[in-house]
């Protein structure tokens, strides 16, 4: 493929390329280049968000790259400071293998695993010695270091800053001195993350990558970056219906957003669309960016099967086909057949604790449905009347029918 091309299908959605005269050398001169992509599994989840940069990355495989996945099983012990605004908590050796666990099902939904070189950078971080690791820290100033906002802003706000948060960098950069990268792919959160990995990469005598920046997809919210601790996420490896009724709740300004970050449609088809509904009913473009996302992530028939469960839900007010059945003892429910809404939502399993039980119907987010009404509950009166079929409704999308055992 001619280079010009393939910079035009590099630069589609791209945010920005530190830098784009480099690549371009880079292409001409090297058949194939080292493509790196680092994951700190610091989540059980794969969503929508970082589904932008393996989107990338899977295109760099389609180009016939060299692409390495590598796991931070080392890193995420530290935690990228990127935009934090205090200490990360350390994982656990437990938590970072539960987290990798799920990863690989989640990841094969949109990279090729069978040209992907998975390495992990314990691998080679674990090995260096201690002179080694001051060698690196040397290469690097605490004056450079603050130069990072969120470090500045936590410095001069007297926050404090762990000295393993400074060393975070560094190691992400010799993953890249380690595997000589050519390219390296992220989110523009990693920018400053980037510049370093160029600057020591010269440090150790080799030619900078190039860093191919994407856009921070936005949430459900419309503000926030997608993430899963603010509940704003579409999950990837979530049921189609679920993924097709949260996609519907996006604020109409990112419709197109989301089209141009989360599916495989090219820009000029993207630009035709605009022009094509822009006298429509935004609900109704939703619909289709609905069921183009669900079919990239299930299939196109489970995605007409959402879009009809969605009508038949939220349209015509249903309730849906298939509600998961949840099983709580008998005992629990006290003479008067009542049962206590939090040891309900606990026992049978559809929260993973009580403090979370407190905390959704604090919100106002749980509901129990019962000849066709809704009732909201709450913390006043912990203990409702049990009845048969008992149905839950938690959030917009989330039914759940609650049996004895």
């Amino acid at each position: 493929m001619l280079v010009t091309d393939q910079i035009k299908m590099i630069l589609k959605g791209t945010q920005e390329v530190i830098n784009l005269e480099e690549l371009e050398d880079k292409l001409k001169r090297k058949e194939k280049l080292i493509v790196k992509l680092g994951i700190d599994p610091t989540a059980n989840s794969i969503h929508l968000g970082f589904a932008v940069v393996l989107r990338k990355f899977r295109l760099f495989q389609d180009l016939g790259h060299d692409t390495y996945l590598v796991l931070g099983d080392f890193t995420a012990l530290i935690g990228d400071p990127s935009g934090k605004s205090k200490t990360r908590p350390m994982l656990t050796k437990e938590e970072i293998e539960d987290n990798l666990k799920t990863y690989f099902k989640q990841l094969a939904k949109i990279i090729d695993l069978n040209k992907t070189k998975i390495v992990y950078n314990s691998t080679w971080l674990n090995k260096l010695s201690p002179y080694e690791i001051i060698s690196l820290a040397s290469k690097y100033t605490l004056a450079q270091m603050l130069e990072r906002e969120d470090f500045k802003n936590r410095y001069l706000n007297r926050e404090p800053i762990s000295l393993h948060e400074l060393m975070y960098p560094l190691f992400q950069a010799y993953d890249s001195v380690y595997l000589k990268a050519d390219v390296e792919l992220g989110g523009i959160d990693q920018k400053f993350n980037f510049l370093v990995t160029r600057y020591i990469q010269e440090k150790y005598d080799q030619e900078p990558e190039v860093a191919v920046m994407m856009p921070i997809l936005e949430g459900l919210d419309g503000v926030n970056k997608m993430s899963k601790s603010l509940n704003n996420y579409v999950g990837i490896d979530e049921d189609p219906l679920t993924m097709f009724s949260k996609i519907m709740t996006i604020p109409d300004n990112l419709i197109y957003r989301y089209y141009e970050l989360c599916t495989n449609l090219p820009t000029e088809t993207i630009e035709k669309l605009k022009e094509m509904n822009k006298d429509r009913n935004p609900r109704d473009v939703k619909l289709e960016l609905a069921k183009e996302i669900v079919s990239i992530y299930h299939s196109e028939e489970l995605a007409n099967q959402a879009f009809e469960e969605f009508i038949k839900i939220y349209s015509k007010k249903d309730l849906p086909s298939n509600i998961p059945i949840h099983y709580i003892p008998p005992n629990i429910i006290n003479e008067e057949n009542k049962v206590n809404i939090i040891d309900l939502l606990y026992i049978s399993g559809i929260v993973e604790s009580k403090s979370e039980a407190k905390r959704l119907i604090s919100q106002g987010g749980v509901y129990i449905i019962f000849n066709d009404t809704s009732k909201k509950l709450d913390l006043t009166n912990k203990y409702i009347d049990f009845i048969e079929p008992m149905i839950i409704k938690i959030g917009k999308f989330n039914y759940y029918k609650i049996e004895k055992k």
